[in-house]
């Protein structure tokens, strides 16, 4: 991404998930597998061509945002370097040219944000820390992991969702800025993803927060680290978490599942890339198949009542729900949601697509009743 964009972009996108929480004059309409809010702000955007080969069941919404984002003309990821991977536009510079275009109006935060840097393992990790303007707290609070594969975005290019989740639940939200691959092999994310969670419960008073009422929530790499810190907190005995909320997480290796060969070409992400970021993470491709990397294989007991966000047109798609299952068989109370024609990386596009919009109302929701 260009950096002289990712600030504005995040101011953008971030304002515009309020968008989600304020907007009055909406319409509901139930299908079978999600609940869609038509959103009046992005009735205007028409995609330029048909709905592409790999995601025929495409919304248009979702399908404008796509179209923006090849029209940057950016190489594939997977034939890049890290480095400059990190370079390349991303959904959310498409949304914020998208939203500039058509004279959206973004409505004023309703959080105030700080940055912190706290040690770790190794070196240090940036937090950002989003604080509700309204009421006094104590405030619930989220820890919330970004998604990137291990090895690109930031809080900037997450801000969206982090922020939607603030408003929306009326929580403190702390955003953690774990180290990337492949400068950090795993299990560094990892590692960084629980050191935060510690902080977070320790400095929850300082936070305006309750330390009760904790919640974890993650996207793709993202989900895989708040599942992980469930994982970690339940065995070193610490407070576990009251709820966590997994967004198309990662959750094992096979990258052969039926999601994966139906999107294998999707848009933004596709199989290409999961293996270049899997390569980028891993040391050695048998740590595929460690439990922190494949969660269907750890073991998931004890762990708090989950929410799990899917995509339809997402390689990760079938990860969520095999994981699903397996906390389901484990004992773990289960509610999850897919919603169809969006894409990956849809679920922070609240101001544009409606899909988004109704699945951060779903994640909220579900935090709001966990937090009670």
């Amino acid at each position: 991404m260009k950096t002289h964009t990712l600030k504005l972009s995040a101011v953008i996108c971030g304002m515009a998930v309020s968008l989600a929480a304020c907007t009055s004059n909406t319409k509901t309409t139930t299908t079978t597998d999600s609940t869609i809010i038509d959103s009046t702000a992005a009735a205007g955007l028409k995609p330029a061509g048909p709905a592409p080969e790999w995601g025929k069941t495409i919304r248009p919404e979702m399908q404008t945002v796509i179209e923006k984002l090849a029209s940057y003309g950016d190489k594939p990821i997977e034939t890049l370097s890290a480095t400059d991977a990190r370079k390349n536009h991303t959904p959310t510079d498409a949304v914020m040219d998208l939203v500039k275009q058509n004279n959206i109006t973004i409505p004023t935060p309703k959080v105030d944000t700080m940055g912190k840097d706290i040690d770790v393992s190794g070196g240090k990790i940036h937090l950002r820390v989003y604080t509700p303007k309204e009421g006094k707290g104590p405030y619930p609070l989220i820890v919330y992991y970004h998604g990137g594969g291990f090895v690109i975005a930031n809080l900037d290019v997450y801000n969206a969702s982090a922020q939607g989740l603030a408003e929306q639940v009326g929580a403190v939200v702390v955003s953690v800025a774990y180290r990337l691959a492949p400068e950090n092999k795993f299990p560094t994310a990892h590692n960084d993803a629980f050191a935060a969670y510690e902080w977070a419960v320790k400095n929850a008073v300082s936070l305006k927060a309750d330390p009760a009422k904790i919640a974890v929530v993650g996207e793709s790499a993202g989900g895989n680290l708040a599942a992980n810190v469930s994982i970690m907190a339940r065995d070193k005995h610490i407070m576990i978490p009251v709820h966590e909320v997994l967004v198309y997480p990662i959750a094992q290796s096979d990258m052969n599942t039926e999601s994966y060969k139906m999107y294998e070409k999707a848009k933004p992400l596709n199989k290409a890339m999961m293996g270049w970021f899997t390569e980028k993470y891993l040391t050695t491709m048998i740590e595929a198949q460690n439990p922190k990397i494949s969660l269907v294989n750890a073991n998931l007991k004890g762990l708090p009542p989950t929410t799990i966000i899917t995509a339809e047109i997402d390689p990760l798609h079938d990860d969520g729900v095999m994981l699903a299952d397996k906390l389901k068989a484990a004992g773990v109370k289960v509610d999850s949601k897919n919603y169809e024609g969006v894409t990956h990386e849809f679920f922070g596009m609240a101001i544009l697509v409606p899909e988004a919009k109704a699945a951060q109302a779903y994640a909220a929701d579900q935090l709001k009743a966990a937090f009670k």
